[in-house]
């Protein structure tokens, strides 16, 4: 019987062929067992390619397949994953994508878009809280429990900031014959990713309201989000205009089913 050491050195060996033809052969490997490893090392890397071809199927459609092709063997081999499923072979992909497109910046976003819709739509369930039940829980808020409230978001739930125009990105390849919109947008906005029952959906919203939603995933109070808009003016005037924005905003997550509890 082997060892443990010495198995785990091999198997260090062998993973180290895997990943980089540059490796030193282990001791012993002659012209047979290089060969087979150019033939294992290909169906490896063929398999991760294959599986980040069905979580980007869309930022494939839209760089093309052979550059599509060429990130992907390029973000396998500096980024071979750890994981036990395939499914998570496409982590870091957008940054990858930020890198070898650079003169393209629509593509790291699309990339992270269809990613985050990914993560979105394989999270946790969870029943969203609507207007009325928000109501319902809020009726005998005062003053200092308001300010205190934090919010509870759906599982999966996420936003950054993109300059490009996401959802005509995404219409234009739900065509069959692929058209090249001008997506760049006037100013940047932020692109909010969430699941909807059985399906995962995002909308661009103002930056404004992509960072009040990631202050408030992070656990930001709603006083301290009003406090945060008003820009630290104390005038009555500001604070009643930076809780009336919050408190729009907190409308639309609670219409969107963003919502999945709250503190106080």
């Amino acid at each position: 019987m082997i060892a443990a050491p010495r198995l785990a050195q091999r198997q260090v060996a062998f993973m180290a062929q895997v990943l980089d033809e540059g490796a030193p052969h282990p001791a012993g490997w002659g012209a047979r067992q290089a060969a087979g490893m150019e033939v294992y090392r290909g169906n490896y890397r063929a398999a991760l390619i294959e599986a980040l071809r069905d979580t980007y199927e869309k930022t494939e459609r839209w760089v093309g397949e052979e550059a599509f092709r060429a990130a992907a063997a390029h973000h396998v081999i500096l980024h071979p994953p750890s994981s036990w499923t395939l499914d998570a072979a496409g982590a870091g992909f957008a940054e990858t994508c930020a890198d070898l497109f650079a003169n393209d910046p629509e593509v790291a976003e699309l990339a992270w878009l269809e990613w985050t819709m990914l993560k979105a739509f394989t999270a946790l369930d969870c029943n969203p809280v609507d207007a009325a039940g928000f109501a319902e829980a809020t009726a005998g808020f005062d003053e200092e429990q308001w300010a205190a409230l934090k919010l509870e978001f759906a599982p999966g739930a996420s936003t950054r900031e993109v300059a490009h125009d996401l959802p005509a990105i995404w219409r234009a390849l739900a065509q069959d014959a692929l058209d090249y919109p001008d997506t760049l947008l006037a100013e940047p906005h932020a692109l909010l990713v969430w699941r909807e029952g059985e399906r995962a959906t995002f909308i661009l919203r103002e930056v404004e309201e992509g960072r009040a939603f990631t202050a408030m995933l992070a656990g930001m109070t709603f006083g301290e989000l009003c406090q945060a808009l008003s820009g630290g003016d104390p005038s009555i005037e500001a604070a009643e205009a930076a809780a009336m924005r919050a408190g729009a905003m907190l409308g639309r997550w609670l219409n969107d089913g963003l919502i999945a509890g709250l503190a106080a």
